[in-house]
């Protein structure tokens, strides 16, 4: 982080101890409610150039229910009595990450808009392009300046009545690691940091002072988009999402022809929980050990190490999971659609030959529903008889009309390889909890390249 470390930083609580005293004076008048005053200008994100890029000026943007779209401009002083800002309720803090262009990032009102409709809560939006705008290297340099700074600001938030437990912290990018710097000046008191794809480069090699990590909160989580270019490769949190496999998002290009095909991936992370703080389609992940286990489906349910309760993407209290000691840096993985609201269903999709075969044996299974299909193509290792896999579909289980099975020979076909195949198909889905409650399909006999279609008929839970 430029050469500093966090443990070199004098004690920054001290600081601000001038200011919490003034503060405290008039914090009684008006803990806890809102005051409305609809003569205070609106205020929007600086722009910056590479050449104003360095000066790191930091601005503090309010929104609440009662002025979703208005940013009221908030500081260390008494101009917050004089916002719709409410200390009885839970604060989300976004922080925006390097700034290739100067611009305002072009997701931050959509974040904004989910936040206040999927809570009332109060949202901070900090704005920081100037600082964050310029050669990378020295962008990251003014981390441990922004980090301060928002540590004081949450501090006159505190001396308001404010809990620590209620402040949550969303960095994204850069802003990520900010959000742990900021809760490690807390020792990891502060209620809740989610980090949308962590920055990698300058911090994947960063030790635990200098990079956000599971001790920065109460409870932290992390979404991964783009671990092979600009996010971090490594688990950063209590729960570390690994959206297909971390990389090479679906609907990304993969030859970038500009810029915002460049960073497709890494904005993923953002656009993804949007999605899940507006619908209802949950994004329900699983401990794996790694994206490939995860696809074999070797990997089933969430029973260890969170006892059964999946972990999802949005504002559940520890992304739903019931354990009372958190695990540190689980990585869970999950199937996302291409486009808006991203939201698949997984399903265990299994063949069981009735004999060995010499030759690996491929299956194509496809689901179709009345207006989409999924498909996954199972491979059966030679002298074995079972073949599975994840199969990821838009719609629950129960409203898939059909299954498609196809024996899908090698390219080239060897004399010794049977023309048919037989077998049982079963499938249930994720999380399995009974296998004996699976639907199957027993002594099918498919027939090379010939499909094979049924009626899927599962019951909604």
């Amino acid at each position: 982080m430029g050469g500093l470390n966090r443990k070199m930083v004098e004690d920054p609580r001290k600081k601000p101890l001038f200011v919490l005293a003034i503060v405290l004076l008039h914090s009684s008048a008006y803990a806890g409610h809102e005051t409305y005053v609809p003569e205070q200008p609106c205020s929007d994100f600086h722009t910056a150039s590479l050449l104003r890029g360095l000066t790191l000026n930091v601005r503090f943007l309010l929104f609440t229910s009662s002025n979703p779209s208005c940013g009221q401009l908030i500081s260390v002083g008494d101009d917050i009595k004089n916002s719709t800002f409410n200390t009885s309720l839970e604060t989300k803090i976004i922080i925006h990450g390097f700034r290739t262009l100067g611009t305002k990032p072009s997701w931050i009102n959509g974040l904004i808009d989910a936040l206040l409709q999927a809570a009332k809560v109060n949202v901070v939006a900090v704005d920081w392009i100037r600082g964050a705008t310029g050669d990378y290297r020295r962008v990251v340099e003014n981390v441990m300046k922004l980090g301060l700074e928002i540590f004081h600001f949450i501090n006159h938030l505190l001396a308001l009545g404010v809990s620590e437990t209620s402040i949550h912290l969303i960095g994204v990018s850069l802003g990520a690691h900010v959000g742990g710097l900021v809760g490690q000046f807390y020792e990891g008191r502060l209620g809740r940091i989610t980090g949308l794809d962590p920055v990698g480069p300058k911090y994947t090699k960063a030790s635990h002072e200098e990079r956000l990590d599971p001790g920065d909160a109460l409870f932290v989580e992390a979404i991964h988009t783009d671990t092979d270019s600009f996010g971090i490769r490594v688990p950063v949190g209590h729960i570390d999402y690994f959206i297909n496999g971390g990389k090479d998002q679906p609907g990304c290009p993969w030859l970038p022809l500009s810029y915002n095909d460049l960073i497709c991936d890494h904005m993923r992370a953002v656009h993804l929980y949007v999605s899940a703080l507006k619908n209802s389609c949950p994004m329900m992940a699983f401990p794996c050990s790694n994206h490939e286990d995860f696809l074999a489906g070797h990997c089933l349910d969430c029973f260890n190490p969170f006892l059964r309760s999946c972990p999802r993407i949005g504002l559940l209290h520890h992304g739903g999971v019931g354990v009372e000691k958190l695990p540190r840096e689980v990585k869970v993985y999950l199937v996302t659609d291409s486009s808006a609201p991203y939201c698949m269903y997984h399903s265990l999709v299994e063949f069981h030959l009735q004999q060995n075969r010499s030759l690996v044996t491929n299956v194509q299974i496809t689901f179709r529903s009345s207006n989409a299909t999924a498909t996954v193509k199972i491979a059966i290792p030679k002298q074995q008889q079972l073949g599975k896999g994840i199969l990821a579909h838009p719609f629950p289980l129960c409203q898939i009309k059909e299954v498609m099975l196809t024996y899908v020979p090698k390219r080239y076909i060897l004399k010794k390889e049977e023309t048919l195949i037989t077998g049982n198909f079963c499938t249930t889905p994720l999380p399995v909890s009974n296998r004996e409650n699976m639907f199957c399909l027993s002594k099918l006999s498919l027939t090379r390249n010939k499909p094979f279609a049924h009626n899927l008929t599962v019951t909604c839970a």
